[in-house]
């Protein structure tokens, strides 16, 4: 057993008598009181970039929870590939975590010391937390989203909705696709699906009070529109992707990426000639873009191996017939 590992079975009093510090009155003599009462201390061991995380932001960060003592985690993300972004407000329980998290920006590392009075407080959380726990948290900032006009928006009845400013409504719009984007480059497609999703819902309910309003609309439901699009083929529903692609292209007749999307669903599909026109109408705007000619590689090569199918099935076939003398 170690020395610190001794020293929490003497008496605090004792302790304090002879001197003794506890780990984390010795880490606590390096950390800032940010709060000005002592009670969340921080230390920043990489700092971040940019603004700080927003009071009603939504946050990724992964997060190390330690008791005193202790060299292994109460809770923690750090095994977790791809975290969840976490709502300011709803998801972040500790209240002076969620206070540190204020004073960090993107990129960030810091550790926080947290007072009974911002943890758990007397009772703690049993059967981890015992009563009157000071907590080390440790916490890198992934990255945050300002989601505050997002809960704003939805908190509007469909008529208010649609009485807000245009570049109300395309701001939400574009936070619901950066969500969706997050999602999706965690590998978690369905999760960007319903944000993609619901960013159409948003558009296809405006009624624009001008022309030059449904133009900015229609301009706004592109990128949604190819995200689902791509977001299908992930999921391995060609078909709908299929369906988005062509109302990409509605929307921007010939555009590479909806032409791409439409010839990659119709080769999952395996309706060649189709793959065929749309993938070389594509390459025709992007002649270099490796991602394309991989695509029409691929079809080249299923293709063929369709028509050797298609040629033994045949032969065995008539293999067995004999022609009359």
């Amino acid at each position: 057993m170690s020395e610190a590992e001794i020293m929490q079975f003497v008496d605090r009093e004792e302790r304090h008598r002879v001197g003794i510090q506890t780990p984390f009155q010795r880490l606590a003599q390096q950390m800032q009181d940010i709060l000005g009462d002592g009670g969340i201390l921080k230390e920043v061991v990489h700092a971040g970039e940019g603004p700080l995380v927003p009071r009603d932001g939504s946050v990724c960060i992964n997060f190390s929870g330690f008791l005193e003592y202790s060299d292994e985690p109460f809770e923690s993300t750090t095994h977790v590939k791809y975290p969840r972004m976490m709502k300011l407000g709803r998801d972040v329980t500790v209240c002076g975590l969620e206070l540190g998290l204020l004073t960090m920006r993107r990129g960030e590392f810091s550790r926080f010391l947290l007072q009974p009075s911002y943890a758990y407080g007397e009772m703690g959380c049993p059967p981890l937390i015992p009563p009157v726990a000071t907590l080390l948290y440790e916490v890198h900032i992934i990255d945050f989203l300002d989601s505050a006009q997002v809960d704003e928006f939805f908190a509007l009845s469909p008529e208010e909705q649609n009485c807000v400013p245009l570049p109300t409504l395309l701001s939400v719009v574009d936070t619901e696709r950066s969500f969706g984007n997050r999602c999706f480059n965690q590998r978690r497609y369905e999760d960007a699906k319903d944000r993609y999703k619901q960013a159409m819902t948003l558009l296809r309910n405006r009624e624009p009070a001008s022309e030059e309003e449904r133009r900015h609309i229609r301009e706004a439901s592109l990128p949604v529109l190819l995200n689902l699009s791509f977001t299908y083929l992930r999921l391995e529903r060609p078909r709908k992707a299929m369906n988005y692609g062509h109302k990409a292209l509605e929307v921007s007749p010939g555009n590479t990426k909806a032409l791409f999307r439409c010839g990659q669903a119709y080769l999952e599909m395996k309706d060649y000639e189709k793959a065929q026109d749309y993938l070389t109408m594509a390459q025709a705007k992007k002649p270099f873009d490796p991602n394309i000619n991989d695509s029409l590689r691929k079809l080249a090569s299923c293709y063929k191996d369709c028509l050797d199918k298609e040629k033994e099935m045949c032969t065995k076939m008539f293999s067995g017939f004999k022609p009359d003398k």
